[in-house]
């Protein structure tokens, strides 16, 4: 059990997943993982889509901010600013990562209860 708001932490899967489909080829394919590291629980997301500019992967998670404007499915580049509001609040950590091969991994850290 994750000590938190289930509501805001089921919005936070539902803006990884979302963002993970966007951003993988249609034939491509996305995975969820969870898992127990000591009192943590750590929720990771990953697509193999095209992956994250290194220059960018730092700055994905401030409002308005989009990596490749000619990528932006036409989001407001918000998703996932509240999805690291959503970890902050509940006193995690969220992280980006490319890939060794294609594709990026979002990694969430929340306490357990």
């Amino acid at each position: 059990m994750v000590a938190g708001d289930t509501d805001a932490i089921t919005q936070l899967l539902w803006i990884l997943v979302d963002n993970a489909a966007k951003f993988t080829k249609p034939d491509g394919s996305i995975e969820l993982g969870l898992q127990q590291h000591g009192a943590t629980a750590l929720i990771t997301v990953a697509d193999d889509g095209a992956g994250i500019p290194p220059e960018d992967l730092e700055r994905i998670f401030e409002r308005f901010y989009q990596a490749d404007p000619a990528r932006s499915n036409a989001g407001a580049g918000l998703g996932l600013s509240i999805a690291r509001w959503i970890v902050d609040q509940h006193h995690g950590t969220i992280a980006a990562r490319n890939n060794n091969g294609p594709g990026t991994t979002f990694t969430v850290s929340l306490r357990l209860a």
